[in-house]
C-alpha cells in the first residue's frame, strides 16, 4: 500500500510521522479520511480524535482543532493541541471535565457559554481518546 508523510505542528511541538497509509481527522462537518494521492486542499479541523494507520498499527491522538493541508504526497496538520492516547493523564482530564461542568452549572460564571462548551468538549474528547 502506498504511504505518505504527516507533519503535525502545535504551538509547543512538532510530530513527524512516516509511512502513513491512512489518516482520519475530525472535520467541522464530520470526520474525513486521507489516503495516499488524496485530492489536495485545506480543511478546518474541530476538536476530536485523529487516527493514524502506520506500519499496520493504529495510533490515536486527541486534538484541539486546527487546519489540515493535504498535498499530493504529504499532509500537514496545524493544531491547537495534540495528545497521544497513551500520554493522556486521565486524572487531569477528569478534573478538567469536573471544572467545566461546575462552571456550566454556575449562574454567575464569568466565562461565556462558548468557552464553557469548548472546555467541556476538549475534556470529553481527551477522556474518550485515552481509552483507545
Amino acid at each position: 500500500m502506498a504511504t505518505y508523510n504527516v507533519d503535525i505542528v502545535t504551538p509547543i511541538r512538532e510530530v513527524k510521522l512516516e509511512n502513513v497509509s491512512y489518516l482520519r481527522c475530525p472535520g467541522l462537518d464530520g470526520s474525513f479520511g486521507i489516503m495516499n494521492s488524496h485530492r489536495e486542499g485545506i480543511f478546518a479541523l474541530s476538536v476530536g480524535e485523529i487516527k493514524v494507520s502506520q506500519n499496520g498499527k493504529d495510533e490515536y491522538y486527541a486534538s484541539g482543532g486546527g487546519f489540515a493541508e493535504i498535498l499530493s504526497s504529504s499532509v500537514k496538520l496545524l493544531v491547537e493541541s495534540l495528545e497521544k492516547s497513551s500520554e493522556i493523564d486521565t486524572s487531569r482530564a477528569n478534573k478538567s471535565l469536573e471544572r467545566a461542568q461546575q462552571r456550566k452549572n454556575e449562574q454567575n460564571s464569568e466565562l461565556n457559554d462558548v468557552r464553557i462548551e469548548a472546555s467541556l468538549s476538549r475534556a470529553l474528547n481527551r477522556l474518550r481518546v485515552s481509552k483507545r
